[in-house]
Formats: C-alpha cells, structure tokens, sequence
C-alpha cells in the first residue's frame, strides 16, 4: 500500500457537498469522521438504522460544529426506499459534488430482495444505479457550475470470482443458490457489476469523474460479521493484507480528494490511488459492460 496520510493529503473541502451511502457504520462512518476534519459545507450519508445514525452525527458535531450533516434513512435493497430516499436528496439539494456509492452486503444467505432481484445484486449494484441515476441532474449541475464533480463507486477484488460469463443475467431474478461457494459467486458478480457499471458512466457522462476502487480486505463488520467457514477462507487468502478499519478508509479519501487529472476516468483503483493491474475476461468485456447498461436501465425504468 502507497503511503497515505489524511491529515496531510486531503486539501481544504470548503463549499464541498458530499454523499456516502451506507454511512452508518464501517468504513463509510470512517470515511465520514475524517471528512469533517477538513471543513465539506454539507455531509450527506444513508443508512438504515436510525439510532447508529444519531451516534455518527453526534460525533461529526463534535468535531466541527460548521459541517451540515444529513441522515438519509435508506434501504438500497429495495427500490421504494431508494426513490424515497432520492427524492428526499433532490428537493433539499441544488447540487452535488462527490456522490460515493460505498455500502453493500458480502456473503448473505441466498435470497431474493423485495423486488424480486437476488439480494446482492439488488443491493450492491440496482439500488446504487437508481440513486445514481436520480442525482444525476445535482452532478451535473456541480459540473455546469465548474466543481468537478465525482461519482465513486466501491466494488472488490472479488470481481474476479464470478460465475461463468460474468453475470448471469437470466438468473438475476432468482436466488441463484449455488451449492459450491455460492455466497462468493453471489457476492463477486455484484462486485463485476459496480465495475462495470462506474465503466460506462464515465463513458457516458465524461463531465462527472466516475471511477471504482476497493478498500481493500477491511477488519470492519463486513468481514468480522461472516460465519466461521467464510471468515476462515477471507483470512486465509489474505495473510498480510488485512487493514485495519482506518486503513480501510484511506482510498475512500484518495479517491474523494485526489487532483482529477490524475485519475483515469472508468478505471479500477487499488489502496492508495495505485491503477489496478488485475483483469478478467469478464471485466474486459465492453459488451458485457453495455449489456448490464441496458439491462439496468429496462429494470429501473418505472424508477426513475
């Protein structure tokens, strides 16, 4: 990992407008607590629970009483709950600078949101595409009014374990209960998505800096929460690599705050700032990135 220190690389956040989804807890909280440190105008965060929301604001308060901070009660697995809460966003806001599409669920149980989608997938990737595409109109007003804005969009390295072509499309509506690693295959092909998705943004809008990163392999909730089987196989292949949940926030930061000019639109970044190498067949597919453009926008058409 590059070194990476936030108290001397992230610049002065005057007039800054930021939302983090999934805020509430982990790195997202993490990402949060150092921002406020450099003076953002307002603090945006999701969540859904309400009373770890109170804790963070009340800790955001205290390090600067100057930063408005808003809680946006949130459920990105389900759709109503992302349309609510955008509208919500949209009426409060005339503009947004750094929208970062950050939470998301590893490793659940096989299971369908209540829309119908298999959960990960419905989590990770389809409720982050609706609330992306419905703040659209505040990035784009950011970019009209020369703040650069950026859209950021937290995947994995677990992209590269996915099922056989990448994603399944005709079995998005479906549990897809694998019986062999199949929270893995689950988890990875909502991971693909959010890079391939935060892919054709940045072609298809080059006035808003869209990009992916990871945080890395993260001692947080996410990985402390799995059961003893998945926990073992997380540390197992990750000897040496386990940052710790500050860590963990680090290219979270990089990302928000780094000069523009040298980042590459659509890309993949690994902790801190560095240009991943790493490539599958699947992430290389330009007709796989259009296709899962296209199926979204079918899927959230009734949405928006």
């Amino acid at each position: 990992m590059s070194k990476f220190d936030p108290k001397k690389d992230i610049p002065d956040l005057g007039g800054k407008v930021i939302l983090i989804t999934g805020g509430t807890a982990g790195v997202g909280a993490g990402t949060l607590i150092e921002l406020a440190h450099h003076n953002p105008s307002h603090l945006l965060f999701t969540g859904r629970n309400q009373n770890s929301a109170e804790a963070i604001i009340a800790k955001l308060q205290a390090i600067s009483s100057s930063v408005k901070v808003s809680f946006i009660q949130c459920d990105l697995s389900d759709l109503t709950s992302v349309k609510s809460a955008a509208n919500k966003i949209l009426s409060e806001l005339s503009r947004l600078d750094i929208l970062v599409c950050n939470a998301g669920i590893c490793c659940a149980p096989a299971a369908l949101s209540k829309d119908g989608y298999e959960i990960h997938f419905a989590t990770n990737h389809l409720g982050h595409a609706l609330l992306t595409k419905k703040l659209l109109p505040l990035l784009q007003a950011s970019a009209q009014s020369g703040n650069g804005p950026r859209i950021i969009t937290a995947s994995s390295t677990a992209w590269r374990g996915t099922p056989p072509g990448g994603i399944v499309f005709d079995k998005l509506k479906t549990t897809q209960d694998l019986a062999i690693l199949g929270r893995w295959l689950r988890y990875g092909q909502s991971k693909l998505a959010n890079l391939l998705y935060a892919r054709e943004l940045a072609e298809r809008y080059p006035e808003i800096l869209s990009f992916s990163i990871t945080p890395g392999v993260v001692s947080t909730g996410m990985v402390t929460g799995l059961g003893w089987a998945n926990k073992a196989l997380v540390y197992a292949t990750t000897i040496g690599q386990m940052q710790t949940p500050e860590e963990g926030t680090y290219n979270h930061l990089w990302a928000m705050t780094a000069a523009r000019e040298g980042i590459k639109p659509g890309l993949f970044y690994e902790p801190v700032g560095q240009l991943s190498k790493l490539e599958s067949k699947a992430s290389r597919d330009v007709d796989l990135s259009k296709r899962l453009w296209d199926w979204t926008e079918e899927e959230l058409a009734g949405w928006v």
